[in-house]
């Protein structure tokens, strides 16, 4: 039997690995501090969503979600200062990207809830 392809952990991934690549790029402007607290931050909404795929309960796995989330929050107020910083390279993508995560990772979150009550 396949296994289901898994959207949001694999758009993590991908997310992640462009990060990285902004975050070189970042570094070799010298913006060291945005750099270091951007990489944290988004390589961690995927460290996140991957912990949430063995959760003890739909309890547990609401809440590493909605700790991705809130780093994916602060993601967006990095990428926020590159964007209107004039002396830092900014990529839209990253930033269209972060959204597109966002609407998947709220979207996840309202379902599991749902379930949550409607099986109790």
């Amino acid at each position: 039997m396949e296994k289901r392809k898994n959207i949001i952990a694999e758009k993590s991934i991908e997310f992640s690995l462009m990060v990285i690549g902004y975050c070189e790029e970042l570094e070799k402007n010298h913006k060291y501090v945005i750099s270091n607290q951007l990489l944290k931050s988004a390589t961690s909404i995927g460290a996140n969503i991957h912990e949430a795929q063995n959760a003890e309960s739909r309890i547990d796995f609401i809440h590493k979600i909605k700790i991705a989330l809130k780093e994916l929050e602060e993601v967006k107020y990095w990428l926020l200062l590159c964007e209107r910083a004039q002396s830092y390279p900014f990529d839209p993508e990253l930033k269209r990207r972060a959204e597109e995560i966002g609407l998947i990772m709220y979207k996840i979150v309202s379902t599991s809830k749902r379930n949550l009550t409607s099986n109790n």
